[in-house]
């Protein structure tokens, strides 16, 4: 999807956000389409969650611009918060109330209308999967279902826009399916779906990906095209016995530019492949290594944003845009 000719639901130009002298947003720019799927990745420390909470309305920037669903996040931030759904890695709903009652709570803090309470109650434990568990604590459910109470009640007074800061952390892989589907069906329904990231593979399901680093967006597009266009070094994967002493073998050789764990495997990124795979074979037999494989592979975009972070660490430059 590339809907970034309609109006942004989100516009950001220039925001900047300090904390004394140190900068932790520095200067982004960058537009949401209506009903995207939004990635924002990023380390630890590198801003992401600055730049929601001054998204949401929570912060205020200290120079620059943007709008939420229309609103201006400085002058408008009551409005913000009342047109956006917002989600955080932590459970945030009542563990001691029962399913129902943090759904109402919910209810009147988004002031919903008398009318419209019971039915949007209903839809958020249908759509959680709880209507056998209506009546227990948040607390003794599964960390799949409270993450889907917690997405329910993020969503009741339907907003355009929501927010969801790392919400798959620390559940099982198969509520991160379910959850990812119903952010497709959001999606398609026209919510525009902001989100934060540190698993690699969910960030394939955006439309769209933007890296944030020590404060700057180094990188933005599909991921389809940022594994293609933005890779600079092709990647090698080599496959060892004792792969964790290999990378430190691996990374001495010149031609190494960046080595990595991925499973039990290495990825290195070099600049020739062929040359690249005789020397690092070489070395490996030398030092007494059975070498199971040593192939050239499609780069993965964990690849191409340790590669990014990499280059920017030895250079800063401006971000990298990747369009489709």
């Amino acid at each position: 999807m590339d809907n970034r000719a309609n109006a942004g639901a989100v516009v950001v130009r220039d925001l900047e956000r300090r904390f004394g002298d140190f900068v932790a947003v520095n200067r982004i720019t960058f537009d949401v389409a209506p009903g995207e799927i939004f990635g924002f990745l990023g380390p630890n420390g590198a801003g992401k969650s600055t730049t929601i909470r001054m998204l949401c309305g929570i912060l205020p920037p200290t120079a620059g611009s943007a709008a939420v669903a229309g609103f201006d996040i400085a002058l408008q931030p009551e409005k913000v918060k009342s047109n956006i759904g917002y989600m955080s890695q932590k459970f945030s709903l009542y563990e001691d109330l029962t399913v129902e009652e943090n759904i109402d709570f919910y209810s009147g803090i988004y002031r919903l209308a008398p009318d419209k309470k019971a039915s949007r109650k209903e839809w958020v434990i249908e759509m959680a999967g709880l209507a056998e568990h209506r009546s227990s604590r948040a607390g003794v459910l599964s960390g799949g279902w409270k993450q889907r109470l917690a997405l329910g009640c993020a969503i009741l007074h339907e907003p355009p826009i929501i927010f969801l800061d790392e919400p798959t952390s620390g559940v099982d892989p198969l509520s991160r399916r379910r959850f990812w589907d119903f952010i497709y069906q959001l999606s398609g329904a026209g919510v525009t779906v902001f989100v934060t990231t540190h698993y690699m593979d969910e960030a394939e399901y955006c439309d769209r990906v933007a890296l944030i680093y020590r404060g700057e967006l180094i990188a933005i597009g599909p991921p389809r095209l940022l594994k293609t266009a933005s890779m600079r070094r092709e990647i090698l994967e080599v496959a060892c016995d004792r792969p964790q002493d290999a990378l430190e073998d691996i990374a001495e050789l010149d031609c190494a530019k960046d080595a990595a764990l991925f499973g039990t495997a290495l990825h290195v990124a070099v600049e020739d492949c062929a040359s690249a795979a005789v020397a690092i074979r070489e070395k490996l037999s030398r030092l007494g290594y059975r070498v199971l494989r040593i192939e050239k592979i499609a780069p993965s975009l964990e690849d191409v944003f340790v590669s990014l972070i990499e280059e920017r660490d030895r250079a800063l430059g401006p971000a990298l845009e990747v369009r489709g």
